[in-house]
């Protein structure tokens, strides 16, 4: 991981560093500090060599076509794990396949095409997975898109933001909830973003119909993903599903994200820019990811990520909630009018 320790001879001194990064961390929105959760950190060394073996272990990955995601899938599969990478392109995901296979000969891994802002499309991923599958162990809600500037919508009407990070999800996790509780230690891991100390739910205007502000609207997505992965283990518990959801973010982590979202040429594009030297790799990013999937010790309910200057790279550990994230109210109120919104059901808390 980054550290202060290990920034390459030559580059930024220490305090240089920081500072950097810390205008970096000024435009996805600096950590605010929260009341601390009793949990238990991990170990802030943890990597992929600290990983258990994941022989006979099944996992989704979604957009392991690339940046983390494609990290996960390749940590998985080094790891024994057979591993579905699901992701909108075939010729991308045969190129994944490839490139995991040059380091991991052996390695189990198979692409399934889904588009996570077509409803249909994830619904049918569903059910070819519940017709090949015999369980599913390990979930990485992991694709994303970042602040196109210009506001889209899906094939179903909603925001390409909400739908693509957030709702897609939602909608996918309900789908594989079966095959989820087959396996006798299942995990769905969900990942947010720094970005959400700047974001807020606006349950009025889920869609942001009213105004469009990119990164306002990334942000608000990221939330709802978070918010999605503690009342899903608050579910989880109630209904006796046996699942451990937890969260997890990258901090900023060197990947297509910006390139394919605000472009390079953005305020957010210069500065990525202009810093990417000083952020996470990929590999690097994936780790809070890996733990919350694989270690023994991670716990349900968790949010993991950095916990550097403003979060955005630096040794593992629980990563700050905001306030909104902690409030199961709201959490229930969003998990309702997304069920709402998407057609889609979960089972009652009592089953």
């Amino acid at each position: 991981m980054i550290t202060e320790r290990n920034v390459p001879s030559g580059s930024a001194t220490p305090s240089t560093w920081r500072g950097r990064l810390a205008a970096f961390g000024l435009l996805l929105g600096s950590v605010m500090a929260t009341d601390a959760i009793a949990q238990t950190p991990p170990p802030p060394t943890w990597s992929t060599a600290d990983m258990p073996s994941q022989k006979g272990r099944i996992f989704l990955v979604t957009g392991g076509t690339s940046g983390m995601g494609f990290e996960d899938a390749k940590a998985l599969a080094s790891s024994g794990a057979r591993v579905v990478i699901a992701a909108r392109n075939p010729q991308r995901g045969r190129e994944a396949i490839d490139r995991i296979k040059q380091d991991v000969p052996d390695a189990q891994v198979q692409f399934e095409a889904v588009d996570l802002a077509d409803l249909s499309s994830v619904r049918d991923l569903g059910k070819r997975l519940g017709a090949t599958l015999p369980r599913l162990d390990g979930l990485i809600n992991n694709a994303a898109i970042m602040a196109p500037p210009e506001r889209g919508t899906s094939v179903d009407g909603l925001e390409m933001q909400f739908a693509t990070n957030y709702a897609g999800h939602f909608v996918l996790t309900a789908e594989l909830l079966p095959l989820l509780r087959k396996s006798d230690a299942p995990r769905v891991v969900t990942l947010s973003s720094i970005a959400i100390h700047r974001g807020s739910i606006n349950l009025d205007d889920l869609q942001s119909t009213g105004a469009y502000v990119p990164m306002a609207t990334y942000a608000q997505s990221k939330l709802a993903c978070l918010m999605f992965a503690f009342e899903l283990q608050r579910r989880s518990e109630a209904g006796g599903w046996g699942i451990q959801s937890m969260a997890a973010h990258p901090g900023v982590a060197v990947t297509e994200l910006v390139a394919r979202g605000p472009g390079l040429d953005s305020e957010q594009g210069r500065q990525w820019s202009s810093n990417r030297a000083h952020l996470q790799t990929a590999a690097m990013g994936a780790i809070s990811t890996l733990y919350a999937a694989t270690a023994p010790t991670a716990q349900g309910g968790v949010y993991y990520g950095p916990t550097g200057p403003n979060e955005i790279a630096g040794p593992l550990g629980v990563a700050t909630v905001p306030a909104v994230a902690r409030d199961a109210a709201t959490a229930a109120r969003l998990w309702d009018l997304t069920e709402e919104i998407t057609g889609t059901r979960f089972p009652t808390r009592g089953r």
